[in-house]
């Protein structure tokens, strides 16, 4: 028979140098920790009513001394991280220098229940209780964590509660146009009655990152003028960031709109913010403010940003299908092979010991003649045809404008009506020259003037007719925002007196050309923005 075996069991004793136990006959050293989450004249009140109440109730407590208070003003509880006298709180417990915390109640520990049940295990483990006085909880009773847990539960519920409610009114308030947003803006400042002023200097900056977008620069041009001007940026820095620049040339604030809604929180815990892709509505108010940028000129930026964007690829060797934008030169995205529609390169080359820079096309520089036959151009003869071209045009720069008028209304409105106004137009000078050279006839001969005079009458006859159906044309030609904006920019640069095409402009170019075609017979093609096209010899 087996003997029965007897368990013993020995009571090793912890090392009193490395247990950190409460000793009940020594003084705590307790500090208290304050929360408010808004800047409220209540809840201000409400935080020094906290910070004086802890104060006065750990000095009257004899076995208590004061740790201090940590507390933070104007914070959510939602995220510690935020929390900086909480986390210099948290740093002080762990460096031994608190015994006890004090706090008003779970919801203004933290309102986030995993933030809450960590830092109060942190704590336990280093044998430091968290009193709530509102639950009257000593988190350092095992016991307790089931009810601070719960408690982090509610707080934190009624913290997604408060969020979702506050979030529908913001919405309301902005489909209402009544929100008023945090408004900042380089060009603009607060004004005394909170609505945006401009400020000139700064709005004069704007204009001219616009104007120079427009008249061909890209980017990175932008920059580099801004920074070679001396002009500083919106954070006070010599360096201008591209994507400041591409900020301001997007920004619907400069035509005195305000959009709302382009971001918004995914949730009230960890507050990360998501731009808005159609998540959810966006509201725009129109007119909300003074503008710095025309509208018509805001919206050909956007145009033109759309069509550096869906540039195709000059070249056949490329990765990529997508094109890149060259704001270097001009004729780089002007300049067309007539022969194969490829696009032009500028290229440089030595004849006679003399650098000479020419353009050829890319087709037949990759792909050689058998692909494309075109010739290459000189770029000063190229240039002087270009500028020979324009000031033919310029002889008669009343009709090319109207022209081109008509042109560009049927271009971009697509009404067939845009040029039937100009032939109805032509029609009525022509009948009204030639009636003045019957009146003069007819005065010149002083004998039989009926002739004449029938001649006269069924001519003002016809001018009479051609103008109701001029009137009627008119009518149905609407010219859009973005149109008036091109019509006016053309318009006054032919109508400048000061204009000349003597010598050759990238930006004039820009501004008036729409293609040059390069023929085989040594012929360009210049054809302006709306089609109106002329030609001359590459002499």
């Amino acid at each position: 028979m087996e003997a029965t075996l007897q368990k013993r069991v020995t009571k090793i004793d912890a090392n009193p140098m490395l247990a950190r136990k409460r000793n009940d006959t020594k003084r705590l050293r307790v500090a208290a920790y304050c929360r408010v989450s808004t800047d409220d004249e209540e809840q201000i009140n409400s935080y020094e009513a906290q910070i004086a109440y802890y104060t006065e109730a750990i000095a009257k407590n004899p076995s208590w001394i004061f740790a201090g208070i940590y507390a933070d003003e104007g914070i959510s509880g939602t995220m510690t991280t935020k929390r900086k006298d909480f986390l210099r709180l948290m740093d002080d417990c762990e460096k031994g220098k608190i015994d006890m915390i004090l706090t008003k109640s779970i919801s203004r520990f933290a309102r986030n229940t995993v933030d809450s049940l960590s830092w109060v295990r942190k704590l336990r483990a280093m044998n430091i209780g968290v009193y709530f006085e509102e639950q009257a909880i000593d988190s350092l009773k095992a016991e307790n964590e089931m009810l601070i847990g719960l408690f982090s539960v509610i707080a934190q519920s009624e913290s997604e509660n408060i969020s979702a409610n506050v979030r529908w009114g913001v919405q309301q308030r902005m489909k209402n146009g009544v929100y008023h947003a945090n408004f900042k803006c380089f060009g603009y400042e607060k004004g005394v009655d909170g609505i945006p002023i401009i400020v000139p200097e700064q709005a004069e900056i704007v204009t001219t990152i616009y104007n120079r977008y427009l008249d061909g620069s890209s980017i990175p041009q932008i920059q580099s003028f801004l920074q070679r001007s001396g002009i500083k940026s919106p954070t006070g820095k010599d360096i201008w960031s591209r994507d400041v620049i591409t900020h301001i040339l997007k920004n619907e604030k400069y035509v005195g709109d305000l959009l709302l809604q382009k971001t918004f929180r995914t949730d009230c815990i960890s507050k990360k913010q998501k731009v808005n892709r159609g998540e959810l509505p966006k509201y725009l108010v129109s007119d909300n403010h003074p503008a710095i940028i025309s509208r018509e000129k805001y919206n050909l930026v956007q145009m033109e940003f759309a069509r550096r964007g869906s540039e195709h690829k000059k070249s056949s060797i490329t990765i990529t299908e997508q094109g890149k934008y060259s704001g270097k030169y001009a004729l780089s995205e002007l300049l067309i092979c007539g022969e194969c529609g490829g696009h032009y390169r500028r290229r440089q080359k030595s004849k006679n010991g003399k650098k000479q820079i020419v353009w050829r096309c890319i087709n037949r520089i990759e792909n050689g003649e058998q692909a494309c036959d075109a010739i290459g151009v000189e770029e000063q003869k190229l240039q002087k045809a270009i500028c020979r071209c324009l000031n033919r045009l310029f002889t008669k720069k009343d009709e090319t404008i109207r022209l081109i008028q008509r042109n560009l209304e049927y271009a971009v409105t697509g009404q067939s009506g845009a040029g039937s106004v100009y032939i109805l137009e032509k029609q009525i000078v022509t009948l009204q020259e030639e009636s003045e050279n019957l009146m003069t006839m007819m005065n010149a001969t002083g004998g039989d003037t009926e002739k004449y005079v029938l001649a006269i009458e069924e001519n003002f006859k016809k001018v009479k007719v051609l103008r109701q159906q001029l009137e009627t044309e008119k009518c149905k030609v609407q010219v859009d925002g973005q149109q008036s904006a091109l019509l006016e920019r053309m318009t006054a640069m032919f109508s400048s007196d000061s204009i000349s095409f003597d010598e050759y402009d990238d930006v004039v170019v820009r501004r008036l050309v729409e293609c040059i075609r390069v023929m085989k017979d040594k012929r360009i093609v210049v054809v302006l923005k709306g089609g109106l096209q002329t030609e001359e010899m590459i002499a």
